[in-house]
């Protein structure tokens, strides 16, 4: 039965892929990232298995996550410096570092309006970020509601 045979079988990477993330602009990519002895960051065609760009971060990629508004890519890590990394899609230069955990940062999650991430490390914290700025399509802010519930959180532009 083809249904329960896979597409692709990819082995690129050289230790624990411990990151994936679906590009939401381009429904065929997808951004996986390797362990401490990988390091890399892959991309891949889905429909075909193959590999587009490989990106050595230099540390354990922990988790990935797309930019819902910008073609930018967010990437957490582990040793030695447990940063945030966002790189520019697809050129993959490093736009910024966010650091602050003080282990491997194992989870990212985005907020529904895309600029918030929150961070969920080994060190037993969770952190929120204004990572991505603000959307470009801005709702008018009610007088009842918060609009920017972490307006206090770590910036990076």
């Amino acid at each position: 039965n083809s249904s329960t045979q896979w597409l692709h079988r990819i082995e690129e990477h050289t230790s624990a892929v411990k990151a994936l993330a679906w590009c939401p602009f381009q429904s065929n990519l997808l951004a996986t990232g390797g362990g401490g002895g990988d390091r890399c960051i892959k991309f891949w065609n889905t429909h075909t298995g193959a590999c587009l760009n490989s990106v050595d971060t230099g540390s354990q990629v922990c988790a990935l996550l797309w930019n819902k508004n910008e073609r930018e890519l967010l990437s957490s890590h582990g040793f030695s410096q447990n940063q945030l990394t966002v790189w520019k899609y697809p050129s993959m230069v490093k736009m910024g570092e966010l650091t602050g955990h003080t282990s491997r940062v194992l989870f990212m999650a985005q907020s529904p309006d895309g600029c918030t991430v929150a961070t969920a490390a080994a060190d037993e914290t969770l952190r929120f970020w204004n990572v991505f700025g603000t959307p470009e399509v801005a709702k008018p802010a009610s007088k009842s509601y918060n609009t920017e519930p972490f307006a206090n959180v770590n910036r990076i532009r």
